[in-house]
């Protein structure tokens, strides 16, 4: 099978993953999983200088240096920024050296955004906002944000632990992200006739921050562009997949894709 590389979220470190490469490991699948700039600080340390100011096309830059480092070719997964980040990589990386893709609760490109909308995601930026230069600082939703937006439907002591890991992250990749359309340099617009490899894409219908209509417009818009794509809707399922009531589910999904690339 082919390894995986996986990409974490916005706020987020690649230890999300830990316990998921593991279960990954004894099934036979190897990984790896690269921290994003400015992300390798420890839990409630102050943000690294310059972090705020950083965009998408930073992280995805460190991203191809990380993959290249492999050697040989792999399968990217992202959760939520990483989904986006993974496709931006996939489309300037080619199909020959990324041999499949694994978007979970993939935040939305620019092609995506009109489906970003509603009540709860914009709940969960909002406050992040509401200080006159945000798009060049670093943010961090608060522990209360996190809770109800990220972690709904998570074990409160899953939750405690996953919340006392969120990191400070750029608020230009957010600018990017949450207004594409004041984004002159165009950096989360994917390339999706550049993006031909198999995909998987997965979303929970309960998800607070990025609506799984997301993850569906761009299962579409793959398939349009020729990948061969499945998309599931995991039913009762929010933003964090990566808790004990819904991981075994993920690692299975995940070793029945690489295993169908070889």
């Amino acid at each position: 099978m082919p390894p995986l590389f996986f990409i974490h979220g916005m706020w987020s470190r690649p230890t999300v993953f830990a316990t998921l490469r593991q279960e990954l490991a004894a099934a036979g699948c190897a990984s790896f999983a690269p921290t994003l700039p400015g992300h390798d600080v420890p839990p409630g340390s102050p943000p690294p200088a310059g972090l705020g100011r950083l965009r998408l096309q930073e992280y995805v830059g460190s991203l191809r240096r990380d993959f290249e480092a492999l050697g040989t070719p792999a399968i990217l997964v992202g959760h939520s920024l990483g989904g986006l980040l993974a496709q931006l990589l996939a489309a300037d990386i080619g199909t020959e050296r990324v041999r499949g893709m694994v978007l979970l609760a993939t935040a939305p490109s620019a092609q995506a955004h009109f489906q970003a909308s509603s009540l709860s995601s914009v709940k969960a930026v909002i406050g992040m906002m509401c200080r006159w230069g945000w798009w060049s600082e670093p943010t961090k939703p608060s522990p209360e944000v996190v809770r109800e937006s990220v972690f709904n439907g998570v074990n409160e002591e899953e939750a405690r632990q996953g919340i006392a890991e969120i990191t400070w992250d750029s608020g230009a990749v957010l600018a990017q992200i949450s207004a594409p359309f004041l984004d002159l340099s165009n950096g989360s617009r994917v390339a999706y006739g550049r993006c031909r490899q198999p995909a998987l894409v997965i979303a929970g219908s309960e998800d607070r921050i990025v609506p799984a209509t997301v993850s569906r417009a761009t299962a579409r818009m793959l398939a349009a562009a020729g990948a061969q794509v499945d998309f599931e809707m995991w039913p009762g399922v929010g933003h964090w997949l990566f808790h004990d009531a819904v991981r075994p589910r993920l690692a299975a999904a995940l070793t029945r894709f690489a295993a169908s690339l070889g």
